[in-house]
């Protein structure tokens, strides 16, 4: 054996080592995690794949899935395949995930097929979870009414029109229902989840596996700290998505009699 199949064999090993048997007992698969990742045009790239890292070093057994077979362009242009369609997914999850990208989020809002399958998705997953504005999806299915939740913080208040209680700390968990805050918090979010599945010594392995120790270069990566005129400015620009998704979170309460 060389040094490069060394390596590759090692690596192999550890990861399928980061999780002992025990820890899925209740799972859907009998020996991973199953994880469905609804993925729509215009979502926002590193919400997918923050989270999908942390799932991947856990050996989840993952689906991409879509309305249709073609790939999904993401906001930075970038297309994503999907693995399954609405009708070809499996009919249940361990984790359903939503990310965000409010263009995106807004179009899919609006799209009865996408809410149906939420719908039927969130009846018998065992944890119902989103990033970003992805809660939004969420809440349009009906799948937040009566729990705390959180969202991207230029939107997060939309999510009471849909019953769903308003807190904007970075990873909100109520029962089966777990949310992230905007974008980066999809990487705490996801260190979450893999706590609840497979405990906190494994999330603890996959957070330095992937060195996460953030030590942003500014103090402005939230309202309260950013400060009045930044914010405003980042409204200012984002004003008119944030007007559509207003509008589809009010029609999406008004469909649930809130």
């Amino acid at each position: 054996m060389n040094r490069r199949e060394f390596n590759a064999t090692l690596a192999a090993v550890s990861l399928l080592n980061f999780v002992a048997p025990p820890a899925f007992a209740q799972l859907a698969s009998p020996t991973r995690p199953r994880v469905g990742l609804l993925i729509h045009s215009d979502m926002i790239l590193l919400d997918l794949v923050g989270p999908l890292t942390v799932f991947s070093i856990m050996q989840a057994d993952v689906h991409l899935i879509a309305k249709t077979e073609q790939p999904v362009i993401t906001d930075v242009h970038l297309p994503v395949a999907p693995t399954a369609t609405f009708q070809g997914a499996p009919q249940m999850f361990d984790v359903l995930f939503v990310p965000g990208g409010l263009k995106g989020t807004v179009a899919a809002m609006q799209d009865r097929e996408n809410i149906e399958f939420l719908k039927q998705q969130g009846g018998s997953a065992r944890l119902v979870t989103s990033a970003c504005t992805g809660s939004l999806l969420l809440g349009a299915a009906g799948l937040l009414k009566g729990y705390q939740a959180t969202s991207h913080w230029y939107v997060r208040d939309l999510l009471a029109q849909m019953g769903a209680v308003v807190r904007t700390d970075r990873v909100v968990e109520d029962r089966n229902r777990v949310t992230g805050g905007g974008v980066t918090a999809g990487i705490d979010f996801a260190l979450a989840i893999a706590a609840r599945l497979a405990g906190e010594e494994v999330a603890r392995r996959i957070q330095l596996v992937i060195e996460y120790d953030p030590k942003p270069p500014f103090d402005s990566g939230s309202p309260e700290r950013a400060g009045p005129a930044l914010v405003g400015d980042v409204l200012k620009r984002r004003q008119d998505l944030i007007r559509e998704a207003e509008s589809a979170a009010k029609a999406a309460g008004a469909a649930m009699h809130l």
